[in-house]
């Protein structure tokens, strides 16, 4: 177990693999450390499917322009203007360039998928997707002579003591063996804490065991925690997550983007006791489907339930589980065990505000206008009534997939202490330093071009203080 390596990278998913390759080609020895079995390999990245990035022209894979003032504008909105401006303008700009490489090294492109309204001029889809995208990048590191060790588990970390220019070292824990690795520089990028549900307790209370963990089960917080006793600054709200609408069918972990719901903004949602609660189009759905797990997670219960008619159904990508269907709304209610009165009356409130001949004006690829009137919450936009039978739901759960409480981090993807001063041959990157971009709110595919433009940096700051 005990291999030096230049560089330590702990954690295989897009962040962590993106940062062992630049630090090898950077010239220094490589150690990757993925706590899963090579079958789980790469973390949630393994459920990824689009990277977001600014561009200057289209392209065969996005259409039109997105630059990278436009996107740093829409990730100030969906933040409201959270998170620290300086990383965020780095990230945004750093972004137009991941294509290129993530192409240099084996990932492959597509055009985007029928049903992901309004991704196709600002995310980029890997073919096949992110276990593509995974297998491509691992290859490419093999390639260049990163060693990987599989099911490997940082159980301790020890900085190298200020000014000794003496190597960290990690106790590290596998199938029958536990040791120490000695690295002149660590590359932290195991993620965040969302499968550790008593972790989420502490914000969340009692609520949070009811939360479906959509992504890997070995994100459950061990390395972010020991950074933080180690007196590492924090970043973000230990509140705050990426959360989606799930099918409330979903496994308790590992889930993945086959159970999520987008069918929010072409109907209503409705708590268990049959009420609406939140505009269901407000926005478009890229900017907005991260915040309605946190929202089903303040519901009863933390249930709810997507409910719509055949006009809209095939607009989206549905869940893996078949939709509950009825051929009238008291019919849907019973099949979901709603009170069928209540329920009659929401829909029939929002069918009375919704506006009249509005089938003409619909239109899901853009913000159409067709808002209610005089409803309360209102829906904003695509509010056609629900009066074309059979009716279809689906049940809905918080779907976590990643935390915004991580580690505070400079430009070069440094660690920092509580006094500004960096933790010797410390950095970070991926999940375990979003928070210091995410505040709340999320873009779809900016995960993956947080993990990557900060994999780099910290890959290739790595390799050079490793050389120091």
């Amino acid at each position: 177990m005990a291999e030096p390596a230049d560089v330590v990278v702990a954690g295989g998913g897009n962040a962590g693999i993106c940062a062992a390759i630049a630090a090898r080609e950077a010239g220094a020895t490589v150690t990757l450390l993925e706590r899963g079995p090579r079958h789980m390999r790469g973390g949630n990245s393994r459920h990824t499917r689009d990277i977001r990035h600014a561009h200057d022209e289209p392209d065969r894979y996005v259409t039109g322009t997105y630059s990278s003032a436009e996107l740093l504008d829409d990730l100030a909105k969906v933040t409201k203007g959270g998170g620290d401006r300086r990383l965020s303008q780095l990230v945004t700009r750093e972004s137009a360039a991941l294509p290129a490489w993530l192409g240099a090294h084996g990932v492959r492109w597509q055009r985007a998928l029928h049903g992901t309204l309004h991704l196709s001029r600002t995310n980029r889809f890997m073919l096949g997707g992110g276990t593509a995208m995974l297998n491509s990048l691992y290859r490419a590191a093999e390639v260049l002579g990163v060693r990987v060790r599989y099911e490997a588990s940082v159980e301790e970390i020890h900085p190298a003591p200020d000014g000794t220019g003496q190597p960290a070292r990690l106790t590290v824990a596998g199938p029958g063996e536990r040791g120490i690795i000695p690295a002149r520089a660590v590359v932290f990028a195991a993620g965040g804490f969302e499968a550790n549900l008593d972790w989420l307790a502490e914000s969340w209370g009692p609520a949070a065991h009811n939360f479906v963990v959509r992504g890997t089960p070995y994100n459950d917080g061990r390395v972010l925690r020991a950074l933080l006793d180690l007196g590492a600054q924090p970043a973000g709200d230990p509140a705050q997550f990426h959360g989606t609408a799930v099918d409330a069918r979903a496994p308790a972990f590992d889930g993945g983007i086959v159970t999520r719901l987008d069918s929010v903004p072409f109907g209503i949602v409705v708590n268990r006791e049959g009420e609406r609660f939140y505009d269901e189009g407000e926005e478009l759905w890229p900017k907005r489907y991260a915040i309605w797990g946190a929202m089903i997670g303040r519901q009863p219960g933390q249930i709810a339930y997507s409910i719509f008619d055949q006009k809209s159904a095939g607009l989206f990508l549905p869940s893996i589980f078949p939709a509950v269907t009825a051929g009238s709304i008291e019919e849907l209610a019973r099949h979901l065990n709603l009170p069928a009165e209540r329920l009659l009356k929401t829909v029939d409130t929002y069918n009375r505000a919704a506006p009249e001949a509005g089938h003409e004006e619909f239109d899901p690829g853009r913000l159409d206008g067709l808002t209610t009137s005089g409803l309360e919450p209102p829906k904003t936009n695509w509010a056609l009534p629900l009066d074309t039978p059979p009716y279809q739901a689906y049940p809905l759960r918080p779907g976590i997939t990643f935390t915004y409480l991580g580690v505070r981090v400079n430009d070069r993807a440094q660690i920092l202490r509580a006094d500004g001063t960096a933790l010797p041959g410390c950095f970070a990157a991926g999940e375990l330093m979003a928070g210091n971009i995410l505040s709340q709110g999320y873009l779809a595919g900016f995960g993956l071009t947080i993990g990557g433009v900060f994999g780099r940096i910290a890959g290739e700051e790595a390799a050079a203080h490793a050389r120091t």
